[in-house]
C-alpha cells in the first residue's frame, strides 16, 4: 500500500487530550485518580442557553444554516464584542465555526501559504505549533521566561521577523500559563506587527476570566492599522460552560472573513444549527453566570497558589487570567521519585499519575518542559486533594 500523508504522519497527539484520555481510562477502571489536566469549565452550562438549545430542536431548527453562521448569531457578536471590548464590526465580518480552535485553523488556512512563517510565543497552547505545521507553515517559536511572566517583548518579537514571517499567533489570556498582556505591552507589540507588515492572529478565548480587577484589552481595539490586520478568535466555551456545544467565531477585515467562509463552506461547512441557537442566547442574554464563574475561578486561583507555594521543591506565579497554574519543576529536575529519573516535565507528570494518581499536563508540548500546568477548573475539595497527593508525593 503507498504511504500516507507525510504533513498528517507528522501530527502529534494533543498532549493535554492524552493525558485526560489516560485520567478517564484510570477513572474508569476503578483507580482514585484526580485530574487537573482538561481545559474546561466544570459548572453545567446555564439553564437558559440550554432551554434555547431545546427550544431550537422543537421548533425544528435542524437543517443547514449559511456557512458563516446565522445572521442573528453573527450579529449577537458584533453586539458582545462592542459591549465587552469596545470593537466595531459588521456581521459580514464575522465567522462562526465549530469551535474556537476550528476558526483559528480556518483563520490561518485564510492567511498561510507553504513555506510562511508564524511567530508563536512560547509556552504556547499545544495546538497552534502542530496547526501552523498541518497547513505547511513554520512555526518560529519566540520563548518567554517565568522571570519574564512568560510575555515576551516587543524587542524579541522583532529580531524574530524575517521576510518569511506572515503573522503572530497571541493567545491573550493565555494557556497554558495565565498570564494576560497589559494594554501598554500590546500596544508595543502591535506597533512592531503594524511596522513589519505582518498579521495577528489574536485568539482572545479566555478574555472574559480575568482577575485582581484587571481589564481586558482586546489587541484589535488599538487603532485602525492594527484591527486592519487582525483576526480575533473567540467563543463561547470558556465564558459559557459550553465546551461541548463547538461554538467558536473570527471576527476579521471582511476580505478575510470571505476567505475564511470559502474555506468552511467546502470542508465542514456551517456549526450545528441547534448549537448556533443556544450560543445566540449565550452572548444575548443575562451575564450573571459569568461573573459567577469568574469569582469562583478566581477564589480557586488565590487557594491552590498559596498552597502550592508553600510546598517544598515546587513553585508557581500567580496566574492573571484563564484558569490555569504553571508549576515550576526546575528544584526536581536531576532527582529521583518513586524510582524515576526526572530529566522534564514528561517524566513528572508520569510518575505523578501512576504514583501520586493525579493526572497533570507536562510543559514539553507547550514548549516549557521545566514546568507542569494545573487547571483549577474543579472543585476546592479536588484542589485540596490533589495538592496533599503532591505533598505526600514529593516526600516520600
Amino acid at each position: 500500500m503507498k504511504e500516507l500523508s507525510k504533513i498528517a504522519s507528522a501530527v502529534r497527539a494533543s498532549t493535554t487530550l492524552a493525558i485526560d484520555a489516560m485520567f478517564k481510562q484510570m477513572k474508569a477502571d476503578g483507580v482514585d485518580v484526580i485530574g487537573f489536566g482538561a481545559g474546561e469549565p466544570d459548572f453545567p452550562t446555564p439553564d437558559n442557553i440550554k432551554e434555547a438549545g431545546i427550544t431550537a430542536i422543537r421548533e425544528n431548527f435542524t437543517r443547514y444554516t449559511p456557512t458563516p453562521g446565522i445572521p442573528e448569531l453573527r450579529q449577537a457578536v458584533c453586539a458582545r464584542l462592542k459591549a465587552d471590548c469596545g470593537l466595531d464590526y459588521v456581521p459580514a465580518q464575522i465567522v462562526v465555526a465549530s469551535g474556537a480552535k476550528h476558526a483559528l485553523y480556518a483563520a490561518l488556512h485564510a492567511l498561510v501559504n507553504p513555506g510562511d512563517e508564524i511567530i508563536v510565543p512560547a509556552p504556547f497552547w499545544v495546538t497552534y505549533f502542530e496547526m501552523v505545521r498541518m497547513i505547511g507553515g513554520i512555526p518560529v517559536i519566540v520563548s518567554a521566561d517565568e522571570s519574564e511572566h512568560f510575555k515576551i517583548t516587543p524587542e524579541r518579537l522583532a529580531a524574530s521577523v524575517t521576510p518569511k514571517t506572515k503573522a503572530i499567533l497571541l493567545n491573550n489570556p493565555s494557556n497554558p500559563t495565565g498570564m494576560v498582556y497589559s494594554r501598554e505591552e500590546l500596544q508595543a507589540l502591535a506597533a512592531v506587527c503594524v511596522e513589519k507588515d505582518i498579521y495577528i492572529i489574536a485568539d482572545e478565548i479566555y478574555y472574559r476570566l480575568v482577575y485582581d480587577g484587571r481589564s481586558f484589552t482586546s489587541i484589535a481595539s488599538l487603532g485602525k492599522d492594527v484591527k486592519e490586520r487582525t483576526i480575533v478568535i473567540n467563543g463561547v466555551s470558556k465564558s459559557y460552560a459550553m465546551t461541548g456545544w463547538r461554538i467558536g467565531y473570527a471576527a476579521a477585515p471582511e476580505q478575510i472573513a470571505r476567505v475564511m467562509a470559502n474555506y468552511l463552506s467546502h470542508s465542514t461547512a456551517a456549526p450545528c444549527s441547534i448549537a448556533q441557537k443556544a450560543a445566540v442566547e449565550a452572548l444575548n442574554g443575562p451575564q450573571d453566570t459569568v461573573e459567577a464563574m469568574r469569582k469562583a475561578f478566581e477564589t480557586r486561583r488565590n487557594h491552590l497558589v498559596e498552597r502550592m507555594n508553600r510546598i517544598p521543591g515546587v513553585s508557581c506565579l500567580k496566574p492573571e487570567g484563564a484558569f490555569y497554574v504553571m508549576m515550576n519543576l526546575r528544584e526536581l529536575l536531576g532527582k529521583t521519585l518513586h524510582g524515576t529519573p526526572i530529566h522534564d516535565a514528561d517524566d513528572f507528570a508520569d510518575v505523578f499519575l501512576k504514583q501520586g494518581l493525579v493526572a497533570v499536563v507536562p510543559g514539553n508540548g507547550f514548549g516549557a518542559p521545566e514546568f507542569v500546568r494545573w487547571s483549577y477548573a474543579t472543585s476546592m475539595e479536588n484542589i485540596d486533594a490533589g495538592l496533599d497527593r503532591l505533598e505526600k508525593f514529593l516526600a516520600e
